[in-house]
């Protein structure tokens, strides 16, 4: 149960991987306007964790779209890659009460010992008892537990999971001296106070780990709704790596309204003619979370 109410806080966090696609804006318009309906605030988190994925200007670009796009943010940018000393003191208390361990486990090594989970390989604990700093490269893994985790997705129903032999022990901290995604978001949700996240279908069971940390570090656990994600034809997520094209910059309108017919709003035509203005204005009275499909992916010609 969250233990957030209000105010209403919601945020779109995307990586800096390249410029925003249809995919992407189907998250920003579904949080903007869950948050917009509640009266509440959106907040824009930059997710510069990886800076080998990271392509060099994206996230200006991202900024720039979303501003060009009527998708206005409150209070400032948060970029991730400037919040070490946050992260850093959370994994210290978490090694301090060993709730975590460094782990020098290569991932060859753990292609060889573990076994095929639905999320990927199962770490088996093989490194648990290590205490110790280890003289060689090393990341650190967080213990979990075989107690059900489970949490009420307002569009995708409950969903559960037992960690430790469905996932394994996962990592927040990198052999390579980056910060995890796991727990910079956990911490920054919190930081924030994000009451609500809405996101898309492909992080939904990546919550469970999120929901873990937050359990371990005495968080409180945010509400969340997981939109279904667009796919194209071959069922495959529109992405970078898709080739997914860059939203086009001088004439956003039709593009928000094929985001709002697929988040099955049923914008009516007169939108058409509309301003940025008015669009925005009708979409977020008109808003209606239980209209959208409740299911993990849509295609899309986009």
């Amino acid at each position: 149960m969250s233990n957030i109410t209000q105010p209403y806080i919601g945020r779109f966090a995307p990586s800096p991987t390249g410029p925003l696609h249809f995919g992407s804006l189907i998250a920003a318009v579904g949080s903007y306007l869950q948050a917009r309906h509640h009266n509440g605030q959106w907040y824009v988190r930059i997710e510069d964790l990886d800076p080998h994925r990271e392509v060099p200007g994206s996230a200006d670009s991202i900024l720039h779209t979303l501003e060009k796009y009527g998708l206005l943010w409150d209070g400032a940018v948060l970029y991730q890659s400037q919040r070490g000393q946050h992260y850093q003191i959370a994994l210290n208390t978490l090694l301090k009460n060993q709730q975590a361990y460094p782990c020098i486990c290569s991932r060859k090594t753990i292609q060889q010992i573990a076994r095929q989970g639905r999320e990927g390989l199962i770490y088996p604990g093989t490194c648990r008892h290590n205490t110790n700093q280890p003289d060689k490269q090393y990341s650190i893994r967080i213990r979990c537990h075989n107690q059900t985790i489970a949490f009420n997705d307002a569009l995708q129903g409950t969903i559960n999971q037992r960690l430790e032999t469905e996932v394994g022990d996962y990592v927040i901290y990198r052999s390579d001296g980056f910060w995890a995604y796991q727990l910079a978001v956990t911490i920054d949700d919190t930081a924030q106070k994000i009451s609500e996240v809405v996101r898309g279908s492909d992080l939904l069971h990546s919550t469970l780990r999120q929901i873990h940390l937050q359990q371990q570090l005495g968080y409180p656990t945010p509400n969340y709704i997981h939109l279904p994600i667009a796919i194209n034809h071959q069922y495959k997520k529109l992405s970078k790596q898709t080739r997914a094209p860059a939203l086009p910059l001088d004439n956003p309108l039709p593009v928000l309204i094929k985001a709002l017919q697929f988040l099955n709003q049923s914008p009516p035509q007169i939108l058409q003619e509309a301003t940025l203005d008015e669009f925005w204005q009708w979409a977020i009275q008109h808003w209606q979370l239980d209209k959208i499909p409740k299911q993990h992916a849509i295609i899309t010609n986009e």
